[in-house]
């Protein structure tokens, strides 16, 4: 693979605690990972993305991180992390891990220092320890809201549990304490973060909510309407004072020097929410990161229009600046694509768990989703067990739920853990084939095993097929890698054709996805892949069904 891989890679993500156990506790880890990276290398991924793996509390799905040098002892500890690192670039596979950079856990060393001072000491300096409003400071010193429910800000007592007047900042859970990234010692640190795995052989990082390390001078309010709480969802407007601060693009100039210092150069990729394609591209200079998740596509409906206006939007961001579009359906944070699109269907919202909606018709479009998705150009993310089709697990008990944010809002949000069951390697009970023991962190759902690896190993229609067969086309395809596209029109305007390659060559292949309610007769050579089973070929083309997709001989 060449040093701009990333351009074109097709990218896993793992969420470690769910991929694998291999010491049988019931809590994936390094080892689990590394017995089954054959598996991703035979899939045809490019990379995986390891969600943060160090030591932590695990307050926050790992996100809550104690120390970055560090494995969580769960997980394994450094070395068995670079012999996975090792094991997989002998497959030909890159490995990037997560960073979260905008706040750490309330037992990093640092926030237990600072603890141990009173507000104005040097410790304190490190993060935002900031006077209250009110009578004796009893009041938070602004109006902002933690993304996971309630106030941003939390008091800070005393030795004896007495309030001191000031307050420390976190934009999520009270126990993760935002850093101030305005002091040279907290970029320092950092940095030397970033060369320490650089050095043990990752290929890159994704970046933690890329937009909020600089706040805002002053710490002014940001006038949201009384009562209103900012929910699970980082969608921001113009002129916010915690979020696309000017200054946070310092920071990533810095971090690019530092991949760039590698041989090969090492790879970023931001969560960057932005207000504008320009606020966007912004993060994608090419002195900054190399890309950027795509959230808008990642929440598009099954809308033809916004769908097309989407894509339209996102290779016209990216090229504003020459950086490659990337696509995302599914992730740690959100429900499964299948779900979500069960949910259009029923008219329901996306957090609704009134009932299982149309959960075939959901299926179809989440098999023709992922076929159109990987026929884009840019780069694309598979979220662990998206190629089996596995569905949102909403029927998760009360007591087994962990997300921070379920307990902040009293069950009204916080609902990720249903994206986080384990996935199901056979359809042996208990476990599923997830470890030795059975044993799993969270409990999986009776029809599990039915859509397990080792089932739809033995079946040439299911997605797992599906998606081994999209990717082994993209690396074959001259087409499909290149960076352009053309649109098609066509008679009906729910459907959506796009050809790659060069506008008529032999060697161009077709993409089309049909969200319309009628079959239609497409134009087009030999069939390549299609999302659905029985899609007939005819003379000169398909008949697509609705709710599919397919790929065409130009």
């Amino acid at each position: 693979m060449t040093t701009d891989w990333w351009r074109s890679a097709v990218i896993y993500q793992i969420y470690p605690k769910s991929f694998a156990d291999a010491d049988g506790d019931g809590i994936g880890d390094v080892a689990g990972i590394r017995s089954r990276l054959s598996y991703l290398a035979d899939l045809g991924v490019d990379a995986i993305w390891v969600s943060p793996w160090y030591r932590s509390p695990d307050r926050d799905g790992g996100y809550d991180v104690e120390d970055f040098r560090q494995i969580d002892p769960r997980f394994g500890d450094v070395e068995e992390a670079v012999a996975l690192i090792r094991d997989a670039h002998k497959l030909g596979l890159r490995v990037i891990a997560d960073i979260v950079p905008n706040h750490v856990s309330d037992q990093h060393r640092w926030f237990r220092a600072a603890l141990a001072t009173t507000p104005g000491s040097p410790e304190w300096d490190l993060f935002h320890a900031v006077a209250g409003t009110g009578e004796g400071g009893t009041r938070p010193p602004n109006d902002w809201r933690s993304v996971f429910g309630g106030s941003a800000w939390d008091p800070i007592l005393d030795a004896a549990g007495g309030a001191t007047g000031f307050w420390f900042l976190h934009l999520f859970d009270a126990t993760q304490p935002d850093l101030n990234w305005e002091h040279p010692t907290v970029r320092a640190e950092f940095e030397d973060i970033l060369r320490f795995w650089f050095e043990r052989g990752l290929d890159g990082f994704r970046i933690d909510v890329a937009t909020s390390l600089i706040k805002a001078p002053g710490y002014p309010d940001e006038h949201r309407a009384p009562g209103a709480d900012a929910g699970l969802s980082l969608e921001v407007t113009e002129g916010q004072p915690q979020w696309n601060r000017p200054g946070v693009h310092d920071v990533w100039r810095a971090w690019r020097r530092v991949a760039d210092e590698h041989d090969p150069p090492r790879v970023f990729v931001g969560e960057v929410w932005a207000d504008s394609p320009a606020g966007l591209a912004a993060y994608l200079r090419p002195d900054e990161l190399h890309t950027v998740f795509n959230f808008d596509y990642m929440m598009c409906p099954w809308d033809v229009d916004r769908l097309r206006s989407v894509v339209d939007a996102s290779l016209s961001t990216a090229g504003l600046v020459g950086a490659p579009a990337t696509w995302v359906l599914e992730s740690h944070d959100k429900p499964r694509v299948r779900t979500r699109f069960a949910l259009d269907a029923a008219g329901r919202d996306i957090n609704d768990r009134s009932g299982p909606g149309e959960d075939a018709l959901g299926a179809l479009r989440g098999r023709a989703a992922t076929l159109f998705m990987l026929g884009l150009p840019g780069s694309a993310y598979l979220y662990q067990g998206q190629e089996l089709g596995l569905r949102e697990v909403w029927e998760l008990p009360a007591g087994a739920r962990q997300d921070p944010a379920f307990a902040r809002t009293n069950g009204a949000d916080g609902l990720r853990d249903g994206c986080r069951v384990p996935i199901p390697w056979t359809d042996e009970r208990p476990g599923c084939g997830f470890g030795p023991t059975g044993a799993s962190w969270l409990p999986m759902p009776p029809d599990w095993g039915a859509m397990s690896v080792a089932r739809q190993d033995r079946s040439e229609t299911g997605v797992l097929a599906l998606v081994r067969r999209a990717l082994r086309l993209r690396r074959a395809e001259p087409a499909l890698r290149s960076p352009g596209m053309t649109w098609v029109a066509q008679e009906d305007p729910a459907v959506l054709v796009l050809r790659r390659g060069q506008s008529g060559g032999d060697g161009d292949v077709v993409v089309a996805m049909n969200l319309g309610g009628a079959t239609v007769h497409l134009a087009g050579g030999a069939l390549l892949a299609a999302s659905a089973p029985g899609i007939q070929a005819v003379d000169g083309g398909v008949l697509l069904p609705p709710d599919s997709a397919v790929w065409l001989r130009g």
